[in-house]
């Protein structure tokens, strides 16, 4: 029988939490608005349900784009008052302004207040619940990392950043020449069982696969595993956390534990996102033939030059084509050759800042995407001389290119911009996880992340 453990919640479990509890207050408050203060706004005889469905999913909505369920933005206070009091400022707009299945304005104009003060109101008292109940320290996850020669400071900060609740209490290394200072305990391969019930570990994580442990290590864990202890491999934990591969720890098991997704042969989601592709270009065509005028005019005055340039860039399966963009650099910026951007370039003009944060100067590559050289979602394409000199230092990174690339990717919404081969390590990481668990929920994900991106000007 098991020994007693810490009680935890998982990533997925504290993101779904937040989501069905904010929904649930967020029905409440038109509950309280209408039977508790009676505001006549509500004073109809329409059913309930309808308005409940409208603002609940008001909320997710813009909750999720303005990144409400961040975990870590979710355990600051001022963060989230911050974000609830935009988020339901917006819902309680789009709820007033919803035609049909929303009650008509009021007359009283001073109701939409006393409306967006109950939302505000019993979403902060939850959400503030949530921060001094949920993340207090006897919900975090307790964590027992155990394998032979591994670098422990660099596991904790791998793992520990991506999730608050995540805490590493201890560790066994089998090689005893490896020896470092860290904030966490070691023990013995023999203290392992006994360490494992004192710390009240919650899950085991091996950096070594079961079988290259080592005979005494991996007749220590198999007890624990019988007494129904969770044993994770490293590469999985560290994929679930973060969102990234281990390219690092993959190596020539690349292909035995990276099974590409079969969303990339399935016929019926590669017909979907590109039906998806073509609605999305010829809207953001349109778009674009609004703002050039503006964008021309603004050119004129303060970065003479061609308006577009066109760019080699290496598309699916090795495939070269050209992308278009809204030029943002001066004139003339590789005079030298090829170079990697870099942040406060100064080839980049005052106005295309302005392009690269808003991500307007990447619209016209709509262009591409109509002509199914690139998809909406995808990893970002790089330009040739760079996929030559990325590819003999990082490995696997030609993998990248057995899908479409896209406008916006996994990697452009979690991802600083790359300029370097660290940054393209780190991006290729996140790409191959697209590839890997790609469907039509993480490409949701991406799109919404990619309006978190552009609300909050990130773009670079």
């Amino acid at each position: 029988m098991q020994s007693k453990k810490s009680t935890h919640f998982e990533i997925s479990e504290r993101k779904i939490l937040l989501r069905i509890i904010d929904a649930v207050v967020a029905c409440f408050s038109i509950y309280f608005a209408k039977e508790v203060i009676g505001l006549s706004y509500f004073s109809t005889d329409d059913n309930y349900v309808i308005w409940f469905i409208v603002i609940a999913f008001y909320f997710l909505l813009f909750g999720t784009i303005l990144e409400m369920y961040d975990l870590q933005k979710a355990e600051s206070r001022y963060k989230i008052f911050k974000g609830l009091t935009i988020t339901s400022s917006l819902v309680v707009v789009f709820f007033l302004m919803t035609p049909i299945y929303t009650p008509q304005l009021p007359a009283n104009r001073l109701q939409i207040i006393y409306f967006f003060f109950s939302l505000l109101g019993f979403i902060c008292v939850w959400r503030f619940a949530y921060v001094g109940l949920i993340t207090a320290p006897r919900f975090y996850k307790r964590v027992l990392i155990v394998g032979e020669n591994f670098d422990i400071n660099a596991i904790i900060l791998d793992l520990e950043k991506k999730d608050p609740n995540y805490e590493i209490v201890g560790y066994v290394d089998s090689d005893l020449n490896n020896v470092s200072i860290s904030k966490c305990n070691r023990y013995d391969v023999d203290e392992l069982q006994n360490a494992v019930e004192d710390l009240k570990i919650s899950e085991i994580v091996v950096t070594n696969s079961l079988q290259g442990v080592g005979l005494k290590l991996y007749q220590n864990l198999i007890p624990l595993l019988k007494k129904g202890y969770p044993i994770k491999a490293y590469t999985q934990v560290y994929e679930e956390l973060t969102g990234k591969i281990p390219v690092e720890n993959v190596k020539n098991d690349f292909y035995c534990y990276f099974p590409f997704s079969r969303s990339n042969q399935n016929k019926l989601y590669l017909s979907f996102t590109r039906l998806a592709d073509v609605l999305i270009a010829l809207l953001g065509l349109v778009f674009l033939i609004i703002v050039i005028p503006f964008v021309l005019v603004i050119n004129l005055f303060s970065n003479p030059g061609p308006l577009f340039y066109k760019q080699e860039r290496v598309g699916k399966n090795g495939k070269k084509f050209k992308i278009v963009k809204l030029r943002s650099m001066v004139t003339n910026a590789e005079e030298k050759g090829a170079q990697w951007a870099v942040q406060n370039d100064t080839r980049i003009t005052q106005f295309g800042k302005v392009l690269r944060k808003s991500r307007l100067d990447e619209i016209p590559q709509f262009i591409n995407v109509l002509k199914g050289e690139m998809s909406f979602i995808g990893p970002r394409p790089e330009r040739p001389v760079f996929v030559e000199e990325l590819r003999k230092k990082i490995p696997f990174y030609e993998i990248r290119h057995v899908v479409k690339p896209g406008l916006t990717g996994w990697a452009q919404v979690n991802a600083k911009y790359a300029s370097s081969e660290e940054d393209s390590l780190e991006k290729l990481q996140y790409d191959l996880y697209y590839i890997k668990r790609r469907n039509i929920f993480l490409d949701l994900r991406i799109f919404l992340k990619t309006l978190s991106t552009i609300v909050f000007f990130r773009g670079q």
